[in-house]
Order: structure tokens, then sequence, then C-alpha cells
């Protein structure tokens, strides 16, 4: 984002459905210089992009406030402060909530005794609590005054978002169920006060108990809903979690123990066996094996030396080491990956967005819904048809409040891509999420995706020497090369322990291999060709290069005082999973391509290994964007696995593009979701996840749909003419309550979601 765009996080309280998030989006989205809004009822988070030079941070936060939502103060900018954050406003807002059921709740107690004393055996055969009787109509108008602490301060938040939502020229959950308890109370008092001004005695009916217990109810759904959100973010939170809270830094010549806050970048921080990274850098002393599946899901500690990156929140195993700090605070990997799943998670994947427009609709059409069911019960429902009417009409808008149906998808999203992240994957969006349930095709870049990435010594063939000195040999006469299999067969070398020799008169042959003088003798190291100019009989070594060759890997002849010394070969190795998942990925139905620049010997001898029957070989960059291009004309839904510079066109072409997470900053950021550890198994994972997370939301959907497709005509009086029964307020307030509980508690299902053993 540039210097003239800015995004703005604001916690919103008070934001709990997707009608809610409708009317902030429309308001807000409104201003001028506004670009992208995104609400999620589930973190209660608004996220607005803008330019600084059309509008203000205050002026959004005006905005937002405009349409009846609390804006909290903003926090400290580290994600994991901003989690704990979250969840000190989550805990005070459901401490609050509850405080406000206790009082309606008792307040309810002695409303619903007098409303309905006849229902009580203790009270039944009292006189004065007879319908008829002037002291119940007495008690009744002093219900209106114990009430009203109920209406106005209780269901005070009701009104607060009900007239910000009115002002948007929209309706939300509040709207239906503000409406529906000011009515019962207006029509009691009404009733009670004046019940002259009624037709008939009969017409003058109290029914506080109405507003008292509903929004009892409303109140405690509310407040369990907050409860049962608080656990849906819980892998973001262990995530935060895994941060260290000091770091032991070298500086003035002594070691100092400070808050991981105050590392700097250039600071050289000492780590020792058991304890946890603080912050990212890069190994200038020691060695150790780190634990990094906190952060990438890979279960094998991975050994470091000088030179290699660690990430802060992984655990040092082994042996201390020191590291220089070049990611502090906010910019380490694992803050990166907390904000990029805070992003995902309110993101909104396309069958949220039908959702959206539909909520959008739902609380008007309700409102219609209602009036009508007033109207018909009046003029066509039994005597007393006021009464009647006013039960319908409270009973239809409370029912239908769309706060499931907004929960269903954000609920499940937040789940499931908190799980991922647990499990080493990033998933970027809501749309990647619900585009890789659809996978059939996976295309697979060969070098650093199924192969380690750089070369290794995979055979050794001795002649005229042992093996052993056949590589010390060799490592001697590449030390003055810079190619990559030069340094594979130096590495090679001294990961076994040998000390390769100093070469003396070094002399590169291009396209051939190279010569020196290596301890008195003359060393050549090359292909067929160099050997057969220098008249260097290989004729006994050429099947097994022949053959080596065929496997994929690079041979090179070793001749020593012009006698053939035996075969080194190299070759980029496949990773020890990449069988295995490729093989799971089949299971699930995928078909899976391998692409490489590689000539097509090579390629076919890498797809045999890991089991891959289609091979595009021999392509070139640019040409591999063109290949995924081709397999979407041919109808499949593709996605596009590398970690280079040269597959970022591929990866932005794919349906989803999946960046390996050792790979390049451009692949990643090209990419929708990214496999932090480097392993496919993520692949498996990420897809794994994304079936469980989509059939949730479809199962939320659809539970939220049929409650509300059977709820309302029951609310209506569908069944009066049939069975005499017309639904109380209370009981579809309870049902409400009921229906967003059980879209939260099934999206917590998926907290024991577990992947594939690959």
């Amino acid at each position: 984002m540039d210097d003239t765009r800015r995004r703005a996080v604001f916690s919103v309280g008070g934001l709990d459905c997707a009608a809610c998030a409708t009317a902030i989006e429309r308001t807000v989205g409104g201003l001028p210089g506004v670009g992208t809004v995104v609400t999620d009822p589930v973190s209660r988070r608004v996220a607005v992009d803008y330019e600084v030079a059309h509008v203000s941070e205050q002026e959004l936060r005006r905005a937002i406030e405009a349409t009846g939502y609390r804006v909290e103060p903003n926090g400290p900018e580290r994600p994991e402060q901003l989690i704990d954050r979250e969840e000190e406003s989550r805990s005070r807002e459901y401490r609050r909530l509850m405080r406000k059921f206790w009082v309606s709740a008792v307040i309810s107690v002695p409303v619903v005794l007098l409303s309905y004393p006849w229902l009580v055996p203790g009270l039944k055969g009292l006189p004065w609590l007879q319908r008829s009787s002037p002291t119940l109509l007495w008690l009744w108008r002093g219900l209106a005054l114990v009430t009203l602490p109920i209406l106005f301060w209780a269901a005070g938040d009701f009104y607060k978002s009900l007239w910000g939502a009115a002002k948007a020229r929209s309706a939300n959950m509040y709207t239906l169920i503000g409406v529906g308890i000011a009515a019962a109370w207006l029509y009691s008092t009404a009733a009670v006060i004046a019940p002259g001004m009624f037709p008939r005695r009969e017409l003058a009916e109290a029914y506080y108990d109405v507003t008292a217990v509903v929004t009892a109810l409303v109140l405690l759904g509310l407040a369990l809903e907050i409860k049962a959100k608080g656990k849906t973010s819980e892998a973001l939170k262990k995530l935060a979690e895994l941060q260290a809270r000091t770091a032991r830094v070298v500086r003035n010549g002594s070691e100092i123990d400070v808050p991981v806050e105050e590392v700097r970048v250039g600071d050289v921080v000492l780590v020792r066996p058991g304890e946890k990274v603080p912050v990212d850098g890069r190994l200038v002393d020691g060695a150790s094996a780190v634990d990094e599946s906190m952060v990438t899901g890979e279960s094998i500690p991975v050994e470091k030396v000088a030179g290699d990156e660690v990430m802060g929140a992984t655990l040092n195993v082994t042996g201390s080491f020191k590291f220089s700090a070049t990611r502090v605070g906010k910019d380490t990997a694992l803050a990166n990956i907390i904000r990029m799943v805070q992003d995902a998670q309110g993101s909104k994947p396309p069958i949220q967005r039908i959702v959206d427009r539909v909520s959008g609709y739902f609380a008007p059409a309700v409102l219609i819904l209602g009036v009508a069911s007033f109207v018909t019960w009046y003029n066509l429902g039994p005597s007393p048809g006021l009464a009647y009417a006013t039960v319908a009409f409270v009973t239809v808008l409370i029912i239908a409040c769309p706060c499931a149906l907004g929960l269903a998808t954000p609920t499940s999203l937040t789940v499931g891509i908190g799980k991922a992240a647990q499990h080493g994957v990033l998933i970027r969006s809501g749309d990647a999420l619900q585009t890789a349930r659809r996978l059939n095709a996976v295309v697979l870049d060969k070098t650093g995706t199924i192969t380690v990435g750089k070369p290794s010594i995979t055979d050794l063939v001795p002649a005229a020497l042992p093996d052993v000195d056949l590589l010390r040999i060799a490592a001697g006469v590449e030390r003055g090369s810079e190619h990559p299999l030069a340094e594979a067969i130096v590495r090679g070398a001294r990961d076994r322990g040998l000390q390769p020799p100093e070469p003396n008169q070094f002399q590169a042959i291009p396209g051939q291999g190279v010569e020196a003088t290596l301890e008195g003798r003359a060393v050549l190291l090359g292909n067929a060709k160099l050997m057969h100019e220098r008249h260097i009989d290989v004729a006994q070594l050429e099947p097994t290069a022949e053959g080596l060759a065929d496997a994929g890997k690079t041979p090179m002849y070793v001749a020593v005082d012009g006698r053939a010394a035996g075969l080194v070969a190299c070759a980029d190795t496949v990773k020890e999973d990449s069988r295995r998942a490729i093989a799971r990925l089949k299971e699930i139905g995928l078909e899976v391509i391998m692409i490489t620049g590689d000539n097509r010997r090579t390629a076919e001898a890498i797809a045999r290994q890991v089991g891959i029957d289609r091979v595009l070989a021999e392509v070139l960059p640019q040409g591999k964007a063109h290949e995924v291009r081709r397999l979407q004309l041919e109808g499949r839904t593709v996605a596009m696995v590398g970690d280079g510079i040269n597959d970022a066109p591929a990866l932005a072409q794919a349906d989803v593009g999946v960046a390996i997470g050792t790979g390049t900053d451009v692949a990643i950021e090209a990419s929708d979701v990214t496999l932090i550890s480097g392993s496919l198994r993520g692949l498996v994972t990420a897809i794994e996840v994304s079936r469980a997370t989509v059939r949730n939301v479809y199962e939320n959907l659809a539970g939220a749909f049929v409650y509300n497709a059977a709820g309302l005509p029951v609310a209506a009086g569908l069944l009066y003419p049939f069975f005499g029964v017309l639904l109380s307020p209370l009981i579809a307030a309870a049902a409400m309550a009921f229906s967003s509980l059980t879209v939260v508690t099934n999206a917590n299902r998926l907290r024991r979601f577990r992947p594939s053993e690959v």
C-alpha cells in the first residue's frame, strides 16, 4: 500500500450479524476516499482501506459510531497484543451482557407471575389476581414502571443500533428485536393505563412479560455467542502465545535479559538449549537443531549452522548459538503470520457476499411481513383481534432475527483458517478457501517444490580409488569453482568429515569440466566429452553413467594422472515426503501434473520417483502461466505450486496459487496459500481444511435457512387454523438465541480437525 493510502482497523462493540455489518459497510463505504470495507462479526473488527487526502481515521470512527455501534479505543499494533485486547474486550462485553441479563431475569420473575397468575398453582385461586379484578389491573400498571429499566437500560443497545441503522436507511437484527419489545410495552401500557380506549375490555391485555423475558433471552443468547466466539479464535491465540517474553542480548560485551519488545535490529541474541528464539535473525556463531513445528508444522527439528536463518517463537533443542536480529516486533515472521490469518478471517468468500446481500434485504422484508401479519390477524383473526395481531407481529419480528444467518460463514471461516495456520498453512482469503474445495488438478513445479531445490551427492562409483579418496580428490578440485554442482561435492565431502586439499593451477573448461593439480597429481573432473578429448579410457564406467543419467542424475567422471578414478553423481534430490503427499493428493481426487524447465529425461526420472504420470518438461518461465491457462480451458480448477520468481505469473493465473514458504517473497506475494514448512504435506492440509470448512459453512447456512423458513410461517400464525397454536414471543426469543448458539457451536467442531497422516 503506497503512502497515499492507509488501512485502519477498528474494534466495534455490538457488531453481531451480517445486517449489522452491511449497515456499517454501506455508511463507511459511502465516504469519499474509502476503498474496501471489511467487517467481521466474529472478531467484531472493521478494516477500512482509505485515501488520507480525502478522509481521516477520526472521520471513519465517527461514521461507524453514527450507525449506532461503539468503537473501542485503538490499542498497540503488535498482533499478539491486539488479540489480547480483543479477548479482554470480549470478556468485558460478556460480563456487561450477563449483568444486564441477570437484572432482566430477576425482574422477569414477578412480571411473568403477575402476567399469568392463573397458571401458577399457588396463585390460581386468589380472587384479586383474576383477569377481571381491578387489583390485577393496578398491579399491571405497576409492571409498566418495573419494566422501564429493562426497556431503557437492558435493551438500550438495541435502540442505539436501531437508530443508527435507520439513519443509514437499513435494518438489522436489533431493528426487529427493538421494534418487537417496544411494541409489546407500548401496547401493554396503553391497555393498563387507558383501557377505555379499546373497543372491548378483553383487548386490554398486558404483554410486559414479552418485553422482560424476550430482552433477557436475547441478552443471554448474545452473551453465550460471545463466549462461543472466543473459542473460534483459539488457534490464533495459541499462535500469539508462542512469542517469547524476554531475550538475552549481548550489549557492550555483557549478556542482559530484556523484554522482547526492546530487541533492536542488529542486536546479537544468545539462545541456550530449551529456550525459545525471541525474534527473527541469522546465526553468527554456534550450531543447533531448532524445532520449528509451532510455526511450520514440521515435526522434525531443523539443523542450523552459521549463516542460516531462525524464526522467532521456534524452540532451540540442542546446542547454544548466537544470532543477529534481522526482524523484530510487528515485522517478525510470527507477527506476519498472525496478521495474514486475521486478514483472511475477516475476508469474505463468494458465498458470504451472497448471504450479506440477502441479509441486507431480510430485515426490511421481515418488518413488512410483521405488519402484514398484524393486519391479517386484526381483520381476520379471532377476538380479541388486536391482542392476537400484536402477538403475531412481535413474534414474527423476534423469531426472524438474521443473527444465525450472519454468523454462519464467518465463524466457520475463523476456525478453519486458524486451524490451517496451526498446521503451517497460511490461507490468505475466504475466496481461496472456498475455491480450494473445488480443485481437481494441481500443477507442481519440480525444483524446490517436489525436490529440495539444490543438488547433493547421490552416488560414488569408485574405479582406481576407494570412494573416500575419490570424494576427497573431487572436492579438492571443485574448491575453486562456484558451480552449483561443485558446491554440492564440496558440501558432501565436509558432511562426511573430509577436509578437501587446496588445488593448484585450477582451470575451468567451459561446457566440459575442470582440471587442476592436486597434491602433485593431475586431476580431471567433467563429462564424457572431456574424458574422450584427453584420451582417458572410461568405457567400463559409461554404462553406469548412462544409468545414472536416466535416473535424472548428473554423472561426473574423475581421472587422476591419466587414469579413470571413478564417478561422482549429483542430483536435486526429492524431498522425503513428496511421494507420500502426491499419493494422498491422488487419493482425494486430484490430477497431479509436474511442470519444469528441465530436460524431459531428468523430469520424467523425477516424476517416476514420486508417482506422477503427466509431465510438462522444457517449459520456459513465461510458458508456465500459459500451461496453467490451457488446463483451465480444459475445464479444470487448477492449483499451481511453486517457489521461484519465475513461478509468480503461473501462481497468479491459477485458480489457487500455492507458494512454498521457503521460496522467494515474490512467489509468496503472488499466491493465495503459503506452505510455511515447504512441504507438500501442507497442500494436502490446505485442501482438507478447505473442504471441512466449506462443508461446515453449508451446514450452518442450511440450519439458519431452515430455522427461518420454518419459524416465520409458524410465528405468523400458519398453524392456528389447523391446531389452534399461536407461537409465543417468549418461545420465539429462545429459539432465536438457540439458533445462533447452534451455528457457533457447529463451527467450533472444526477445532477438532486433524489433517491426514502423510
